[in-house]
């Protein structure tokens, strides 16, 4: 059942009941922002067993498409019944969309100031916290509501490995096995076919998920965004495969990958770069310089969204069930204003304000990098 602005004032407020002896009542709010992923559903499910089983009394109010919802009044109250049978359901059963950190602050096309909006909701509501998943921007526009004064959990979502503050997000491993899969069947055909071989991974800014997958996946040659390439160094591990015999070379790029060249260059220049750029993505724009100065075919896959899709593996379904009893943990405590993640195997809250806002970067000199250099995997550098 949904609810607008005009039905606020029949809503039954859980604070307005009376508390009996040993029986406590909450009203917790839930979203989803972002990029979709394979566990948000299995990560809510988490978060509402856990609630249902801690109080004899609770509501969970769903907001629709992130923090559209919350900030447009556009909710339903959820059941028991909506997290049941969810667990390797991938995508969200609350809708999710983008809304950039950087234009939280700017109105919208009515002059609708988004941030006291989502107040403004969440005060009506009488929501006791508010439950966000999401990813670094969702992450960073969390903590902006905590200073706002709002009850705030955040539990990290992102298929990138990216957020700082906790081992492993959810969703990862399940992008892991999808990006690696996509890239055993290229090497299928690339040994019946010969030539060069490029996989685009996703990954802007950080290369985890392709750094794994090519890993997994036997890549020949893995290009991530934190170790800028030289084309030459890529075309000379190329060509020593050829040397050796071996007929085809497979690479994994992710999507963020950058020359040395353009690595060098000023954000202005950077910026006035990719906009001028002839090609679709850094992939294409590999392929087409192996080419030219090679002379070797190459093709290019992009898997794309389906990195994203599906269920979620066993270990993401596992990772999501332990971050969402955590977070219901916390709030029986009342004890907000963190990000729920895992350090060393044992979940772990980090106070969102020590978080938000940093990215957990792949480290070029780390022992997974060395490692694999170990056996022959070229980064483009060296």
């Amino acid at each position: 059942m949904y609810y607008n602005e005009a039905e606020w004032g029949d809503f039954p407020y859980v604070h307005e009941k009376k508390r009996k002896k040993g029986v406590s009542s909450m009203r917790i709010g839930m979203l989803t922002s972002g990029g979709d992923c394979q566990s948000l559903n299995a990560t809510m499910r988490g978060v509402a067993k856990a609630l249902y089983k801690m109080f004899e009394d609770v509501e969970i109010i769903g907001f629709e498409d992130g923090y559209k919802g919350l900030m447009y009044a556009d909710y339903q109250i959820m059941k028991p019944s909506d997290f049941s049978g969810i667990l390797t359901k991938g995508g969200t059963i609350l809708g999710t969309s983008r809304q950039p950190f950087k234009l939280m602050r700017t109105p919208d096309e009515h002059g609708l100031d988004k941030v006291e909006a989502m107040k403004q909701n969440y005060y009506k509501l009488r929501l006791d916290c508010l439950v966000i998943l999401g990813g670094n921007g969702t992450q960073k526009t969390a903590n902006l509501l905590r200073e706002e004064g709002l009850n705030i959990i955040h539990l990290p979502k992102t298929i990138d490995n990216d957020i700082y503050g906790t081992d492993m997000t959810f969703g990862f491993y399940s992008a892991v096995n999808i990006a690696t899969e996509a890239i055993d069947c290229i090497h299928t055909t690339a040994s019946s076919h010969n030539g060069v071989f490029i996989v685009e991974i996703m990954g802007h800014k950080v290369g985890q998920l392709c750094l794994y997958a090519g890993i997994a996946g036997g890549a020949d040659i893995i290009l991530i965004p934190e170790i800028p390439y030289d084309i030459d160094k890529v075309i000379e591990a190329i060509d020593k495969r050829t040397q050796q015999g071996k007929g085809f070379t497979v690479l994994a790029v992710a999507e963020g990958a950058i020359s040395k060249e353009v690595a060098a260059m000023s954000k202005k220049e950077q910026k006035k770069y990719m906009e001028n750029k002839n090609h679709p993505s850094v992939s294409y724009e590999l392929a087409a310089a192996i080419q030219e100065k090679s002379g070797t075919e190459v093709r290019v896959t992009v898997p794309g969204h389906t990195q994203r899709g599906g269920s979620p593996c066993p270990y993401d379904r596992v990772l999501a069930t332990r971050l969402g009893a955590a977070a219901a943990d916390l709030i029986l405590k009342e004890d907000y204003g963190y990000n729920v993640g895992i350090k060393n195997g044992n979940i772990r809250k980090v106070p969102l304000g020590e978080v938000a806002g940093k990215l957990k970067m792949v480290d070029p000199k780390a022992d997974i990098i060395k490692e694999a250099k170990i056996v022959g995997i070229s980064f483009g550098d060296e």
